[in-house]
């Protein structure tokens, strides 16, 4: 929740808010504070977000594409109008760094406020989906919920870490990225051409290559960070969309392609229209 409120704080800011204009917090994590409360009612404390009813979601590394959908639909039906979109992860608490996949992941938190408009930006489309039938527990941290409690033995074993089949995850991951992306752009009628950049969610270069190749993006359009940051699993897009929304590449009417895949396996993708 720390990370979580640096990113909030700013988030708030930088829409020229303030905490008691947030009516509705909804946290992207799959590494919270507590196993209750939610992260997101800790963030509300310190946030000082009173007015704001806040909870959290779990889809890993699709987490924020997850929260941001969540959020148009409030948004849409008119029940809440500004609401802060948080994605925060510390990986660095569930892995076991003397294996291989430990340089895979960082820690971060990165945040937006998506809010009521009268004009057409926006979300133009979006596509979520939830495949279990194909390796589900390819990408897994075994023990801490219900199924198997945190105990001596489970500590011993190493089951509160995470464990990644990557070979899994890499044939996962070029399969259904590819499919949800095509599917907002069916959705909106617009040609890949027409996206000025995709911000994805960021496995590896080697997966988003991949699916830039299958499906015929030229790479150069597609933003990555995880040079610096690693995987962040739900803070990768919203770090990665303020980086480059601060560089300047970021105007408006800008057609921004999302894209995520996680642990479940939960993918999806959309496109919006900066405003």
């Amino acid at each position: 929740s720390d990370l979580a409120f640096e990113a909030g704080r700013r988030a708030i800011a930088d829409a020229g808010l303030v905490e008691s204009d947030i009516d509705l917090i909804i946290v992207a994590t799959a590494t919270p504070d507590r196993k209750a409360p939610s992260t997101a009612a800790i963030l509300q404390f310190k946030l000082k977000a009173f007015n704001a009813v806040a909870f959290d979601i779990n889809a890993v590394c699709s987490g924020f594409l997850y929260a941001m959908s969540v959020a148009s639909q409030y948004i849409a039906s008119g029940v809440y109008n500004n609401i802060l979109v948080v994605g925060a992860d510390t990986f660095s608490k569930v892995t076991d760094w003397t294996r291989r996949d430990c340089v895979f992941f960082g820690d971060g938190a990165g945040a937006a406020v998506i809010s009521s408009s009268d004009d057409s930006e926006g979300f133009l489309a979006y596509r979520l989906y939830t495949d279990s039938s194909n390796e589900m527990f390819g990408f897994t941290i075994p023990a801490g919920g219900s199924e198997l409690p945190i105990s001596k033995e489970s500590l011993d074993q190493g089951n509160h870490y995470f464990s990644m089949n990557g070979t899994t995850v890499y044939n996962s991951a070029i399969k259904v990225l590819p499919k949800a992306i095509n599917q907002v752009l069916l959705d909106t009628g617009l040609s890949i051409d027409q996206i000025d950049f995709m911000v994805p969610h960021q496995p590896s270069i080697r997966i988003l290559r991949k699916t830039a190749e299958i499906i015929g993006m030229p790479f150069e359009k597609v933003m990555t960070n995880m040079d610096k940051f690693a995987n962040t699993s739900a803070g990768t897009i919203p770090i990665l969309l303020d980086e480059v929304n601060k560089a300047g590449k970021i105007t408006k009417g800008s057609i921004i392609l999302f894209a995520a895949v996680g642990s479940g396996w939960t993918y999806g993708a959309s496109i919006i229209k900066w405003g």
